[in-house]
């Protein structure tokens, strides 16, 4: 195995049944998470324009913050699906992942 590699692969690499349980787990929460989350984010962004500052006040920020943050953490969590995806491809198809260039 390559030692260049970021530890977290090498750690998903030695690991393949933890990586498909992890690539499972993220893409149900990613799911989960984005399921409605441009519908809610449409309707607090009209609800901001209707009422102006009074919605702001009443909850409409404080939603807002966490709709985004909800989407924060579905990317984060897509993010750890693509990596599992492509720790688990690689073992299948049995290549390491070209070494690093030292001087790039």
């Amino acid at each position: 195995m390559n030692p260049t590699q970021p530890p977290l692969y090498r750690w998903l690499r030695r690991h393949l049944l933890l990586c498909f349980l992890l690539l499972t787990v993220s893409f149900i929460a990613f799911g989960y998470l984005t399921v409605d989350l441009i519908r809610l984010i449409a309707a607090n962004t009209s609800l901001v324009f209707s009422y102006g500052l009074s919605a702001l006040v009443d909850g409409g920020a404080q939603q807002f913050l966490e709709l985004w943050l909800g989407a924060l953490v579905a990317m984060a969590l897509y993010l750890i699906f693509k990596l599992c995806e492509q720790v688990l491809l690689h073992a299948c198809v049995g290549i390491n992942p070209p070494k690093q260039d030292k001087n790039a």
